[in-house]
């Protein structure tokens, strides 16, 4: 345990914290976490499709490496040096390496090697020093499919977020075995019936979030834990999927999926973006800041937790990812007590 983690415990132990979603926003936060001591699960997307993670889950038949590689580095106690070879990503004029991320080879090999994705992870994390638990959320590649606001439909997480078109649903299918209903592990259901805090995002609400929950039993196991759930609105709408939302839609998109009112607790943030600051030739999904709405939020049964969490960086606009940690962690720590009581 490293000497500068904060540690905080739930009547003798660590507060268990279970973040389910994908891309670049999710390490973020687990690392912050990590410093704070919490006992971390990250239930990560296996619907991506774009990338060195599509080219490689095309041709190596495995589910896509990066998000899962991406918390795994974030997660992992070796040393600096050590994780920068593992996320060492190769240049574009090394033809057959082009673009490649070294971590992203290394678990193709493992999953070869290994009964299954989530035998892999969990070895890798275990070479890696992992400080908690990764777990794909399936165990097969899921082919994400949406229907747009004009009735069409498309499959692919790539293809869908460079449709030019507006989500208005998604939903999973087993990429190999379209009949067969995409599922889960048991690791992955326990993890979330036993959390204090389940943790939803950040990222992206349809692409990013979603296609986990639309794993009937994630979802399911979401609703019913006793676990306080707790979604991290993102900080800027992005192009075709979140265009000028405000907090509270993005709320209401996830009720609708699952079919009611989950949510317990919303983080906010509340300091604009300097006028001008963002890149939006770098970044160019995202659009403007997402509009507050509280009174939307309350109306759904949601606890506001509003506050500066954002993070200027690199012409970018990001949660700090300390700040929330931080919350998350009172919230746990509330969680935890409360079910202690119960018992």
């Amino acid at each position: 345990m490293a000497a500068n983690r904060i540690v905080r415990v739930v009547k003798g132990r660590r507060p268990k914290v279970v973040v389910i979603g994908g891309g670049t926003g999710l390490p973020v936060i687990l690392n912050s976490l990590r410093k704070e001591d919490a006992n971390i699960t990250a239930i990560v997307t296996v619907a991506d499709d774009g990338g060195s993670s599509g080219i490689i889950r095309n041709y190596i038949n495995v589910v896509p490496p990066g998000d899962i590689r991406n918390v795994l580095a974030s997660l992992s106690d070796l040393p600096e040096d050590e994780l920068d070879v593992f996320q060492h990503r190769f240049k574009s004029d090394d033809d057959f390496f082009s673009g490649h991320a070294l971590g992203n080879l290394i678990i193709a090999a493992l999953s070869e090697m290994s009964p299954n994705i989530f035998d892999a992870v969990q070895a890798l994390s275990k070479m890696m020093k992992i400080d908690g638990n990764v777990f794909p959320a399936s165990n097969t590649k899921l082919t994400l499919n949406a229907e747009f606001t004009d009735g069409t439909t498309l499959a692919g997480e790539h293809e869908i977020t460079h449709s030019g078109k507006h989500v208005k649903r998604v939903w999973v299918t087993n990429s190999d075995n379209p009949e067969e209903k995409p599922k889960t592990l048991l690791p992955v259901l326990a993890s979330i019936m036993q959390a204090d805090v389940v943790v939803l995002g950040p990222g992206s609400l349809f692409t990013s979030i979603l296609p986990n929950l639309m794993i009937e039993q994630i979802g399911e196991a979401v609703k019913q834990t006793p676990a306080e759930v707790v979604y991290i609105c993102n900080i800027m709408t992005q192009i075709g999927e979140t265009e000028n939302f405000t907090d509270a839609d993005h709320v209401r998109v996830l009720d609708n999926h699952l079919g009611g009112n989950f949510v317990d607790t919303v983080l906010v943030n509340t300091r604009p973006v300097p006028e001008d600051y963002m890149d939006h030739k770098k970044y160019d999904e995202y659009i403007n800041q997402v509009t507050p709405d509280f009174e939307g939020l309350r109306d759904m049964g949601c606890r506001v937790i509003s506050d500066d969490f954002l993070k200027l960086r690199d012409h970018g606009a990001f949660h700090d990812g300390d700040k929330i940690a931080h919350e998350i962690l009172n919230l746990a720590f509330q969680s935890g007590n409360r079910k202690n009581e119960v018992r």
